[in-house]
């Protein structure tokens, strides 16, 4: 029985450990690409995972501008479906909007606003699902408040 007990723990053990999440620019997997990097919360420059390389932070659905989480360096405040600049949460503040993997300009649902269509992990401009309109790729997972500091990121590099 004891057997049995460590054979499924060393079987299923991987999938216990926190997995870090990898941006890269367009359709590439190339480890010298990484646009930026996720772990525990903290979006790091490039494949680094050095404290001085936390470009932003996530806590309490707001993203924050390097390792603070001082009020006055809020970059976004994440709602279900909004996204909204620094701390507030007037509509007029809105930077953008999530519906059905689809994010579209401020406050928005036409489809003329659409910025970004989210499908397999890649990300692509406007309402495209083309090859050629991929800005980046996401591999693993992530939450909407991670979406929002990758996409500043990547913003950054632009």
């Amino acid at each position: 029985m004891k057997f049995l007990l460590l054979a499924f723990l060393l079987i299923s053990g991987p999938r216990f450990t926190v997995a870090q999440t990898k941006v890269f620019p367009e359709n590439s997997r190339f480890t010298s690409d990484i646009i930026c990097n996720i772990k525990e919360n903290k979006i790091y420059k490039g494949n680094s995972s050095f404290s001085s390389d936390v470009v932003c932070n996530i806590s309490n659905n707001k993203v924050y501008k390097g390792n603070s989480n001082f009020s006055s360096d809020v970059l976004f405040t994440v709602t279900k479906e909004k996204v909204y600049r620094g701390n507030s949460q007037f509509l007029s503040d809105v930077v953008f909007s999530l519906k059905d993997s689809t994010v579209y300009k401020e406050n928005s649902n036409f489809t003329s606003d659409i910025l970004l269509t989210l499908k397999d992990g890649r990300v692509y401009a406007g309402n495209s699902t083309f090859s050629n309109d991929v800005l980046f790729t996401i591999v693993g997972d992530y939450s909407w408040e991670e979406f929002v500091a990758i996409y500043y990121v990547y913003n950054l590099n632009e």
